[in-house]
């Protein structure tokens, strides 16, 4: 007698490039037809992009965070602008490169910490797509990204290893990189941030510093989280 084979097979998980194309096309639900978008920057962002080139007709344009962005927005044929050109902005979407569970982040692994934070202040939404990696319990395991004017570098890495953390300088070719504004990053390890709303006000005002990643004030109202079972969405 033959024994029947069982031919059934559980789909393989989706990979991490996957999750990024579900909660980018996912994040198409909030944005408002008619107006300008704000859009960030990122791996997650450009299956953002690549999503709004398919309803760039319905759009006013967009205000992008980063020369990156605004090269991917304009290749598709979506209008950017100025940031001082627009009052105000409906949505700003960008990932996370760590979020909490009240929405708090850090950002800035693409260097693009400052025109990001700017672009979030004046929007009236901060919508974070991220895959489920990126929700932590507590910011700091993630290095924090701080822009800072070059002559206030040490200064600052001194700060920071007085809280116990271990700064260094990021590098790009061997030489400190330059961010879109001119300036350089520090990356800082070994923090555990409980209270990111006060850590980022007292960072911000360290004599020196551009932009501290720590988004808090700037916080996230939606998560689209992409994880094995599909987009969860999670609001603050």
């Amino acid at each position: 007698m033959n024994t029947p084979t069982n031919t059934s097979t559980q789909a393989a998980p989706l990979s991490q490039d996957e999750l990024k194309t579900l909660v980018g096309q996912a994040a198409l639900q909030y944005v408002v037809p008619g107006e300008v978008v704000g859009v960030g920057t990122g791996s997650t962002v450009n299956k953002f992009i690549d999503a709004l080139g398919t309803m760039k007709d319905q759009i006013k344009g967009a205000v992008s965070s980063s020369v990156a962005s605004t090269e991917r927005l304009q290749a598709l044929g979506i209008k950017v602008f100025e940031a001082a050109e627009v009052e105000s902005l409906s949505v700003y979407i960008d990932g996370a490169d760590e979020i909490d569970h009240q929405g708090n982040m850090v950002k800035g692994g693409g260097a693009a910490l400052t025109r990001e934070k700017i672009v979030a202040a004046q929007s009236k939404m901060f919508v974070c797509i991220a895959d489920e990696s990126k929700l932590v319990d507590a910011l700091g395991a993630f290095p924090l990204p701080v822009e800072v004017i070059p002559m206030a570098t040490a200064r600052v890495m001194r700060q920071f290893a007085a809280m116990g953390g271990s700064a260094k300088v990021r590098l790009k070719d061997g030489q400190p990189l330059v961010t879109d504004n001119g300036q350089h990053i520090v990356d800082v390890t070994g923090l555990k941030i409980t209270d990111p709303l006060q850590f980022e006000t007292d960072v911000s005002q360290w004599p020196g510093v551009v932009t501290v990643g720590v988004f808090a004030h700037q916080k996230a109202q939606v998560c689209l989280l992409g994880t094995s079972t599909g987009v969860k969405t999670l609001t603050f």
